[in-house]
């Protein structure tokens, strides 16, 4: 795994930010800080994360898109005192027929992936920027991402706040989505868009 401070200014407030799979840090450089310092990690190759000390904070927050909705659970001691939990087009079953990405879709994906599918994949998570922008690793790199998050198991889940789902959502099926979390007890957020939400808030602030 990778991070990157994307602001730390000794602020009292922290967001610690579970990216989505192929993705960069510059993914949310729309976004404003305001008063928050805002560490974002990426890359699922691997799942070395190393210590962090959280406890100037005051007021700590872990939002997660995408896979990362999953993949954050693996670190759950890390961050389970955290004070608000959001998810962003994601579940904590990424492949699953019923509340994920189907499995067979999942697999296909993985088995014939190339630049041609993957530009096609990248196309799928919005029409409104290019997408392929803030994908800094190849094509190989990639598979081994989505292989090595499909093969990772969780101990223990966070109980999220709110969810943040796309009605238009061509990677995650927004039911499946709304399926899991309306199970899970949590609030739901529906949106008119693709899984790129990002660019509908101005700052971190109004995401959370």
């Amino acid at each position: 795994m990778e991070y990157k401070w994307i602001n730390k200014q000794n602020n009292k407030n922290l967001i610690v930010f579970f990216n989505g799979w192929g993705m960069n840090e510059r993914i949310v450089s729309s976004l404003g800080f305001q008063n928050f310092d805002v560490l974002v990690f990426y890359d699922y190759r691997n799942f070395e994360l190393g210590e962090f000390n959280f406890s100037q904070y005051e007021n700590k927050n872990l939002a997660a898109w995408s896979l990362g909705v999953y993949v954050c659970n693996n670190f759950y001691s890390q961050f389970s005192d955290f004070g608000n939990f959001v998810a962003i087009n994601g579940t904590q079953k990424p492949v699953d027929d019923n509340f994920g990405i189907p499995e067979k879709i999942y697999n296909l994906t993985v088995d014939n992936f190339n630049e041609l599918s993957c530009r096609k994949f990248m196309k799928k998570i919005s029409s409104d920027i290019n997408i392929q922008d803030y994908c800094s690793r190849n094509c190989n790199e990639l598979k081994e991402e989505l292989i090595s998050i499909r093969d990772l198991k969780p101990n223990k889940f966070f109980k999220f706040n709110k969810a943040y789902v796309s009605l238009n959502d061509k990677i995650i099926p927004a039911k499946n989505q709304i399926n899991f979390w309306e199970k899970e007890g949590v609030e739901v957020i529906k949106l008119d868009k693709m899984h790129y939400i990002f660019d509908s808030f101005k700052n971190w602030s109004d995401l959370l």
